[in-house]
């Protein structure tokens, strides 16, 4: 059904893709949106892998939520601030890309639990992360992409 990496001899190991999810801040969430076109949005994200699952805390309206309401099917792309080698101008990037559906998070228990999980990836403090969600998760949906393909891969971009 998906398509094996083109250039698998760049392919990153498995181990490196989940590391990458653990630590990068942000990636692109892509959808099929109004009239078809693609619509790609920069998005915080949190990597749960026993579930081999990202979550995203969105707002309960607007063109990303529409369009994952009329297809759940998505991809999600991020990528490290990559490196050079010593005397080459080229950036070397390890980037990862997941396919698979994404839905609404339905379960109080569990949408509080992964805004929690979010929060301490990005704030300074535990208490600033109760802060937030006592003031904000009633306004907040939580998304679960389920994760069906991922990819790793480290690009010269020479």
């Amino acid at each position: 059904m998906f398509r094996s990496m083109r250039r698998f001899k760049q392919q990153i190991s498995d181990e490196e893709v989940k590391e990458l999810l653990k630590k990068l801040p942000r990636g692109v969430l892509s959808v099929l949106g109004d009239e078809d076109y693609a619509y790609g949005v920069p998005i915080d994200f949190y990597y749960q892998e026993e579930e081999n699952a990202l979550y995203f805390h969105v707002a309960k309206e607007g063109h990303k939520l529409d369009a994952i309401r009329k297809h759940d099917k998505v991809c999600f792309t991020t990528w490290d601030e990559g490196f050079k080698k010593d005397g080459e101008w080229a950036l070397n990037i390890k980037s990862v890309i997941a396919f698979g559906k994404i839905s609404i998070v339905e379960d109080e228990e569990v949408k509080i639990d992964r805004l929690r999980k979010l929060g301490r990836k990005y704030y300074p403090t535990p208490e600033g992360v109760e802060i937030e969600i006592e003031k904000f998760a009633a306004k907040a949906l939580v998304l679960k992409l389920s994760m069906e393909h991922v990819t790793g891969k480290l690009v010269n971009e020479s």
